[in-house]
């Protein structure tokens, strides 16, 4: 028997990557729900790894996210971009892992806003 052994129609098909990814489209559709258009024009990513420059304030530790304010004079929207690897390392499972992405796209969110994580996602756990 030649060809794939799962179909691409079931949800084994797709790689971690693509699961992870799917896990932050959908935080980010309930958090949209949350507060409707206060998040138009924000730009969210996935990135493997963070760079290997730390930003000032990030000292021992690794970062699961960053934010990146608007930079209007270069056209640059407000931007969050969430690191799959120390993620995932710091997880056992898929509904931890669902946990998380929702902690780090809130804390980042909730830090764009200016506000409190639980203002923004009534779920959040601190």
């Amino acid at each position: 028997m030649r060809g794939p052994l799962i179909p691409p129609a079931l949800p084994g098909w797709r790689t971690r990557s693509q699961r992870f990814d799917e896990s932050v489209l959908m935080t980010l559709e309930h958090v949209e729900r949350n507060l409707g258009n206060e998040l138009d024009g924000l730009e969210v990513g996935v990135e493997e790894v963070p760079p290997s420059a730390p930003a000032p304030w990030e000292v021992g530790a690794v970062p699961l996210g960053r934010y990146f304010p608007a930079d209007s004079a270069a056209g640059l929207p407000h931007r969050i971009v969430v690191y799959r690897r120390p993620v995932v390392a710091r997880v056992e499972d898929e509904v931890e892992l669902a946990s998380l992405v929702r902690d780090v796209l809130v804390e980042q969110i909730a830090h764009m806003l200016s506000r409190n994580p639980e203002d923004v996602d009534p779920d959040y756990r601190a």
